[in-house]
């Protein structure tokens, strides 16, 4: 039964099922369910309740995050994101689930509901413009797929995407304004520099004058193994997210690979 609700959320909503997420212009492999989230469990439970915070409450006791979406920071989006995910309250869900909870003690899930129109929650979220795709502290995004679901929204310029992002690499002092929110910024690579324990993407000649996007080690193997060498981001247009923080000027800590898009290659494929 979870199987087949699986299928039809992944036609209703355009991700596949599990072990089949597409990549969407960040390197990620096309048809495969990332390496690090094979491991999840399939279960059911119930709605009961969503958190504050956005947090959903199950049934079991349990708490639970929505893996790979993070809700708005502006409050009248976040209270919208929270009504969406209410109105599920009482529906049975199927979710597959990470067999360890967060530091938090949280049960880490995708989560569709079972009863009436198949609804994926996070995807649902996505395409209304009520989150942003986020690895969190992966350094795997387990649903790539989720990043098309973000795209028709940003296209339309639903909730969060309506003004102010994605905001421009070279805007230092508004980037600066932004210290220690999470962000999604665009602008074209000026230099990398890859060291022994991080890479610098440089979006200036200098890190006062723009942002500098920091990938970890582990990271920036995974982009070099998908073919996103120094050679190929140099001098393109990328997209990038995370949390501001504050060096010589704006910076972002990229954790997952899947949080750097080519927009060169976005813009390809629209043609």
């Amino acid at each position: 039964m979870r199987a087949a609700l699986w299928g039809a959320v992944a036609a209703a909503l355009a991700w596949p099922a599990a072990g089949q997420e597409a990549g969407a212009g960040s390197g990620a492999r096309s048809g495969v369910e990332a390496g690090g989230c094979r491991h999840r469990i399939a279960r059911a439970d119930r709605l009961a309740a969503v958190a504050p915070t956005g947090d959903l409450v199950l049934a079991s006791g349990r708490t639970a995050r929505l893996d790979g979406v993070r809700l708005p920071d502006d409050p009248v989006l976040r209270a919208a994101a929270r009504d969406r995910l209410a109105a599920a309250r009482g529906r049975d869900l199927a979710t597959r689930e990470e067999p360890a909870a967060d530091r938090w003690g949280r049960i880490v899930l995708d989560a569709a509901a079972e009863e009436g129109e198949p609804a994926d929650l996070a995807g649902s979220l996505l395409a209304a413009g009520l989150a942003l795709v986020d690895a969190g502290e992966s350094d795997t995004l387990c649903r790539p797929g989720l990043l098309a679901v973000e795209a028709a929204a940003r296209a339309a310029r639903r909730g969060v995407w309506a003004e102010g992002l994605p905001v421009p690499a070279g805007e230092t002092a508004r980037l600066a304004g932004l210290h220690g929110r999470f962000v999604v910024a665009e602008g074209r690579v000026v230099s990398v520099g890859e060291r022994r324990s991080r890479t610098y993407l440089n979006f200036a000649r200098f890190g006062e004058e723009g942002l500098t996007v920091t990938v970890s080690k582990r990271t920036w193997r995974i982009m070099l193994e998908r073919g996103l060498t120094a050679a190929a981001l140099r001098g393109r247009r990328v997209r990038a997210r995370g949390f501001v923080e504050l060096w010589r000027g704006p910076t972002l800590d990229v954790s997952a690979a899947e949080m750097i898009e080519m927009l060169d290659e976005e813009r390809a494929l629209r043609r």
